[in-house]
């Protein structure tokens, strides 16, 4: 088939991933919709990525496993180590005409030359800032070491795609490629919105219906700001400010929280809809992280009609406008946060103007536009290669 002709259909997307479906998070969330998205369209894909006897969901398409081992910190983590026997296999049988890698460990880099060595084109995805997990473990020194180990591994590559305009903006800042293109987020509307929320289900984890809550949501690990939340709420106690805690997921941070935060709700891992409910049933999102590049659980909310209150970093700077929709402070403010909190707390005029803003900013995020974004870089960058197959 000649490239100026190509579409989406013909398209032999090898992706690879270091984590697809073992552990959930947003980001390999994104992947499986990207796969079912693209395999809907009658493109082939087939995905390289670590395999556990009970992962926390089925995969979209075919899984491969790659030879891995546990992270001995994380261990519900593995590190994919090399791509062997039957995957280097079934790669080769597979014929890719684009390589897709998602994550900068060593089976990525291995992905990468394979690629290079048969001139096929390379997109890698951006889903989190690794350089800053660093500042959770006192390791800060240590961000430029990583930040030019990444920078090798993504000049590799074609090109990448980032989840926002402000991620694209810090990737070529830091020089890490400079064809950068965007793969936002979307979210599921019949899900997230207002019309979830359920006042029996506040009742019943000790919400009354004129109390307000404060939500966090996501997985629960310290490189999600937790001390900054908890530190920043004992602001809120010393300022005499009432408030109840929502605290929806779950990981290994969760005994530290729940000592951190006595009198919280903790409703553990929720899904579907069942997710949109206890989204719904906050009156407010406070996300303090800085190492997401989108902020899925920042549009989940807004999409509920929540005012957020989150750091201005990468994951919330494309989505809150500052003072419309909700705030957007400093990193580790733990003053600022408490004053913006106790404005929406003690404000409910401001809390539902501002979470209109937010939904009405929600509804333009569709995931079969965002993910046919992808598919068109896939086949502008098999164009630029003129020895790729079609």
């Amino acid at each position: 088939m000649a490239l100026a002709t190509m579409d989406t259909a013909d398209l032999r997307i090898a992706l690879f991933s270091g984590n697809y479906n073992y552990v959930r998070d947003g980001a390999n969330q994104a992947l499986n919709r990207l796969a079912e998205y693209l395999l809907r369209q009658g493109a082939k894909v087939r995905v390289y990525a670590p395999v556990v006897p009970q992962p926390a969901f089925e995969p979209t398409g075919d899984l491969i496993g790659v030879h891995s081992m546990p992270i001995p910190s994380r261990s519900e983590y593995r590190i994919p180590l090399s791509i062997l026997g039957k995957a280097r296999k079934d790669l080769k049988a597979f014929a890719p005409n684009i390589v897709h890698v998602s994550s900068p460990d060593p089976v990525g880099h291995q992905a990468v030359t394979w690629a290079r060595k048969r001139d096929l084109p390379v997109l890698a995805s951006v889903h989190t800032r690794f350089e800053t997990y660093l500042r959770y473990y006192n390791m800060a020194w240590g961000e430029p070491v990583v930040e030019a180990i990444l920078r090798r591994f993504y000049r590799r590559c074609d090109a990448l795609v980032a989840p926002s305009e402000s991620m694209a903006q810090l990737l070529r800042e830091q020089r890490m490629n400079y064809d950068v293109s965007i793969w936002s987020r979307g979210v599921d509307r019949e899900i997230f919105h207002p019309g979830r929320r359920d006042l029996d289900w506040r009742r019943a984890h000790g919400i009354a219906d004129d109390e307000v809550a404060i939500g966090f949501l996501g997985r629960l690990v310290m490189e999600k700001g937790l001390d900054v939340f908890s530190d920043t709420l004992d602001e809120l106690r010393r300022r005499n400010v009432k408030y109840k805690v929502l605290v929806i997921g779950e990981g290994p941070a969760r005994e530290w929280f729940e000592a951190r935060l006595p009198g919280a709700a903790f409703v553990g891992f929720q899904q579907g809809a069942d997710l949109g409910r206890a989204v719904a049933c906050m009156d407010l999102l406070f996300n303090p992280s800085v190492t997401e590049t989108f902020g899925n659980v920042t549009l989940e909310a807004m999409a509920c009609g929540l005012p957020v209150v989150a750091a201005a970093a990468t994951g919330s700077q494309s989505l809150v406008d500052d003072r419309v929709s909700g705030r957007l402070l400093p990193p580790g403010a733990i003053h600022q946060f408490a004053e913006a909190l106790k404005s929406y707390i003690e404000d409910p005029a401001l809390r539902l103007a501002h979470g209109r803003a937010g939904e009405d900013r929600a509804a333009e995020f569709s995931w079969d536009k965002i993910n046919q974004a992808v598919a068109d870089t896939y086949i502008r960058l098999i164009r630029q290669k003129p020895g790729t197959r079609a």
